[in-house]
């Protein structure tokens, strides 16, 4: 019996972690791919709808700057997201703030999708709009850093990058998703239904995803971390400024590192969509299928550069590909400019394949910057301020770019925000290896 019990014990923990951990992997996944559609949502629709049916007045090109102005919103607000859920993700677990951070992003993109036009209601309208999208950035801010941290936090040695890439899919699950339903409606309805109602769509069917996250994240554990830093009372007061105090330059360099990855996506989906529809005049259901197709070789990319970097290091697989990131903006205007298909689709898949490449170390490397006591707040701290700087303002940027100066001008924009990143990546110290706990 004595020398029984300690095997039987062993075992039962054994078989608890197992399906901790694959519960927790899960919810991390599952999560950000349902965040990521619902910001994918908006994204996809400011470059279809939001314009015309918001800001009816002007041009298609004024339009779509201020669709894209809406769009910038949630960056700013995300970093705000980050401050909040942060705070309360390092004072009382990753768990209960994760669930609020679902729940905020949930309700703000179902909303939307019943926010009358501006023909209805006038100029209330695209403030209604910009409130909403504002709820949006509040919400995402809080969510990746909180699914990195329970992806890595519950990661066994050698394999955080591994684990971390699984909240880095979500993008990938997240945005064929929605443009697949955008895709579907693109092809079964008419111009003006699409344009009515249509386009709503999407923002409604999120209040069933977030339901389906909401019951999976409610059945998770907290982290081994997290519970260490709490039974050693290492919790500090004010997350912030604490981040602030003494982790500031990793912060800083974080979002710096963070640029290539959103300029690269947001680049070749939101702008590229725009440009493509109006000025290439591609239907829409058509650039739809080619992104379909393209972010496919994002979600290849994932799993290959996170196993690369837990076998190299984060810094080597980020400076690889931060340098094929500068050379592909100078394919930009020979490929996605010459209007052929499938010069544009080897655009999209060469933009999106690098994304995948960039984004996939991240979850190990941003959570690997930061002792436990500040880490849900400087990882979700340097992803937000790396939106801002390289996601926010992009396609607002790449549209004045295009109308003044053509594709090349929006290719070199592509290459310095890859060249921005290099350097900061070549100031951080490698994180493969340290300690979380």
């Amino acid at each position: 019996m004595s020398s029984a019990s300690p095997r039987t014990v062993s075992a039962t923990q054994t078989g608890d972690a197992t399906v901790s951990r694959s519960r927790v992997i899960f919810a991390s996944f599952i999560g950000t791919a349902i965040e990521f559609y619902d910001f994918y949502v908006y994204a996809t629709a400011a470059a279809l709808v939001i314009g015309p049916v918001f800001f009816p007045h002007g041009s298609p090109a004024a339009q779509a700057l201020s669709a894209f102005v809406t769009f910038g919103i949630a960056f700013v607000a995300r970093p705000i997201g980050s401050f909040i859920f942060g705070h309360f993700g390092d004072r009382i677990g990753r768990k209960s703030t994760l669930v609020a951070s679902l729940l905020v992003m949930g309700v703000s993109t179902t909303l939307i999708g019943f926010v009358p036009g501006y023909a209805s209601i006038g100029s209330l309208a695209p403030i209604l709009l910009c409130i909403l999208r504002f709820g949006q950035g509040i919400g995402l801010g809080g969510e990746w850093g909180g699914a990195a941290l329970l992806a890595t936090e519950y990661a066994p040695e050698g394999k955080r990058g591994w684990f971390g890439m699984f909240p880095q899919l979500g993008p990938s699950i997240g945005f064929l998703a929605s443009n697949g339903l955008f895709f579907g409606l693109a092809l079964s309805l008419t111009d003006d239904q699409f344009r009515s109602w249509g386009w709503r769509v999407p923002f409604i069917v999120s209040s069933v995803l977030v339901a389906l996250g909401l019951y999976v994240r409610l059945k998770i554990a907290e982290t081994p971390a997290f519970r260490a830093a709490v039974d050693k009372r290492e919790r500090v007061r004010v997350p912030l400024a604490t981040l602030f105090g003494k982790y500031l330059a990793p912060t800083c360099l974080g979002a710096i590192a963070m640029i290539v990855c959103y300029t690269l996506f947001y680049i070749s989906t939101v702008f590229s969509l725009s440009y493509g529809v109006s000025t290439l005049h591609f239907t829409r259901e058509k650039f739809l299928g080619l992104l379909c197709f393209a972010v496919i070789f994002m979600a290849i990319a994932t799993p290959i550069s996170a196993a690369a970097s837990d076998k190299f290091g984060r810094k080597p697989v980020l400076i690889v590909g931060c340098v094929l990131a500068i050379l592909s903006g100078f394919t930009m205007a020979p490929l996605l400019g010459s209007g052929n298909t499938y010069a544009v689709a080897l655009f999209l898949t060469i933009e999106l394949f690098l994304m995948g490449v960039t984004f996939a170390p991240m979850g190990a490397l941003l959570p690997e910057l930061f002792p436990t006591s500040v880490r849900y707040t400087g990882a979700g701290v340097a992803y937000s301020m790396g939106g801002i700087l390289g996601a926010s303002v992009a396609p607002y940027i790449a549209q004045l770019l295009a109308n003044r100066g053509g594709l090349t001008w929006v290719g070199a924009y592509v290459s310095a925000a890859a060249a921005v990143s290099l350097i900061g990546v070549l100031c951080m110290r490698e994180t493969k290896g340290v300690r979380l706990s």
